[in-house]
């Protein structure tokens, strides 16, 4: 049996951030996940993070994945991969699945970062080929390549639906719709604004009624709820899809800590099942921590930050630091934690319809309900303003903790403030210089650069674009408004890319002057379009 001074279970955002803070201290550091590559989910995640520098955020997942890859070697964490963990006990042992070889390991502590897995719901035809979940499709595109179907409905509007609906889209799927039984879309107001100006419709207060289909998923069928989720006769619609993803949440995968004799507890806020534990992760066993998901369902982000805290608290628990050092580093820690957990998303808001944000401005109920703010809406957040030469429009209008806009503008046109879930505004007395440095950091592509009058009647449009094969100067289309209609004809005049814009191309279009405020979307012409 070999021994460990702390095995870690789960090589993902918060199991490798664990490993590294716990190596870091000098402790002799095993991760074993059952996968074939480390990172969790960090590498199918291709949009950018939000949050703050310190939270990573306009760094893509995959990115973040490298860079924890990387740190854990420099510190000397041993990975195993490709090894299942088929037991936790009470004294800290485990049994490892490696190959068909079984393995017996024991650690002086062990940190459970196990994650969770994707939710299920049931309805006639849900175990025809074609029906899987928005993280399947997820892995399927992004890590090998594969398109999950040509034509895709998405039930679930939380932050999973909307990014892998627009992930769908890049990969070069049709999105018929997105679906959900709940009266208002879960997720982020920015992701679902990106989804909705390239035309997807949201049908909320809706859920399937049945897929179609004998061998494989042909149609899916789907019907209005009433409050109770019943279903109103006489409101179903059709769709014609070969695809039906689900993205109806995650459930902690905690079964091992109830193996280990872990204290238990049914905690919907949380995800599900979830083990009670300390400030610190430890859980009722002394010497047992748990990180990210598996003690309850947040972002990437908050994962990394719950396994530095459970590796400095393993090494304070196994006498590699001082307590006094640990209470130091963990204040920071928290206070990043904090700030995540703030705003319209915070834990504490769950289920909560939020009427205004924090700067008193009514939320737009046009978002909430059909995916994007309306032309009679827009102005009255602080990002959007009209003003003479190129300037930034910040259509970011919901309280959450991201601040990436206001460090990228080199000439401080951008203002959030000390508190991280404030609104962007402009800063009048700065002169924009049009480098786009704040388009292309925009975790949420909610920002754009308009210049209202470039002669002849025309304004320029900078959107961000993140759509291949790119668009060419000169080439012509439609512009699209912030619900995916075109409002007027367009014309491409440049297109920027930019290591530092990090994937994200900026699409600079040639619209009318008064079309420059509602411009959001570029549909490149296609032979044969009228």
């Amino acid at each position: 049996m070999k021994r460990y001074d702390l095995i870690v279970i789960g090589a993902g955002p918060a199991g490798l951030s664990a490993a590294i803070e716990a190596a870091s201290k000098g402790l002799k550091v095993v991760v074993f996940d059952e996968n074939d590559r480390p990172g969790g989910q960090l590498f199918k995640q291709i949009h950018k993070f939000f949050g703050s520098k310190e939270h990573k955020a306009k760094i893509r997942g995959f990115r973040i994945g490298q860079q924890l890859l990387e740190e854990a070697d420099k510190a000397g964490v041993e990975v195993v991969l490709g090894a299942v963990v088929e037991g936790l006990y009470l004294d800290k042992e485990i049994t490892v699945k490696i190959g068909e070889t079984l393995y017996h390991y024991k650690g002086d502590a062990i940190i459970a970062a196990t994650g969770a897995s994707e939710n299920m719901v049931t309805f006639p035809g849900w175990t025809l080929p074609g029906v899987i979940g928005a993280g399947a499709a997820q892995t399927m595109m992004n890590l090998h390549g594969v398109k999950p179907g040509n034509k895709v409905l998405m039930l679930g509007t939380g932050n999973v639906g909307l990014v892998v609906s627009f992930q769908l889209l890049q990969s070069g799927c049709e999105v018929a719709a997105l679906v959900d039984a709940a009266p208002r879309i879960g997720g982020y107001g920015v992701h679902a604004a990106k989804v909705a100006r390239t035309g997807v419709p949201f049908f909320l207060s809706h859920t399937i009624v049945k897929a179609e289909g004998t061998n494989c998923v042909t149609g899916v069928t789907i019907a209005q709820v009433d409050d109770h989720f019943q279903f109103i006769p006489g409101t179903e619609k059709h769709f014609d899809v070969d695809t039906i993803c689900l993205a109806v949440g995650l459930s902690p995968m905690s079964q091992l800590l109830k193996m280990a004799g872990c204290q238990m507890e049914d905690n919907p806020a949380r995800g599900g099942q979830v083990p009670i534990c300390d400030e610190n992760g430890q859980t009722s066993v002394p010497g047992i921590f748990v990180a990210g998901d598996v003690s309850g369902i947040e972002e990437a982000s908050s994962a990394m930050i719950e396994g530095r805290i459970a590796g400095l608290a393993a090494a304070e628990y196994l006498g590699y630091a001082e307590k006094s050092e640990v209470s130091k580093e963990k204040a920071v820690m928290e206070g990043q934690l904090e700030s995540l957990r703030q705003g319209m998303f915070a834990p504490g808001n769950k289920g909560k319809k939020i009427e205004q944000t924090q700067e008193g401005i009514p939320v737009s109920e046009n978002l909430l309900t059909r995916g994007f703010v309306a032309d009679d809406e827009i102005m009255r957040f602080p990002g959007v303003t009209k003003k003479a030469g190129v300037h930034p429009v910040m259509e970011c209008t919901q309280n959450i903790p991201c601040n990436p806009c206001q460090d990228a503008c080199p000439k401080g046109c951008i203002s959030i403030g000390s508190h991280i879930t404030a609104l962007p505004a402009v800063n009048e007395s700065a002169q924009c210089i049009g480098c786009g440095m704040c388009v292309a950091a925009c975790s949420g592509q909610a920002i754009f650069l308009v210049d209202e009058q470039i002669g002849g009647g025309f304004a320029s449009v900078t959107l961000p674009y993140e759509f291949l094969p790119l668009p060419k100067a000169g080439d012509k289309g439609a512009a699209l408004g912030r619900g995916g209609q075109k409002v007027c004809d367009a014309q491409v005049i440049s297109v920027k890319t930019a290591k530092a814009f990090d994937k994200t191309a900026l699409l600079t279009i040639k619209v009318p002057s008064e079309m420059a405020m509602q411009a959001r979307f570029f549909k490149k012409e296609v032979a044969g379009d009228e």
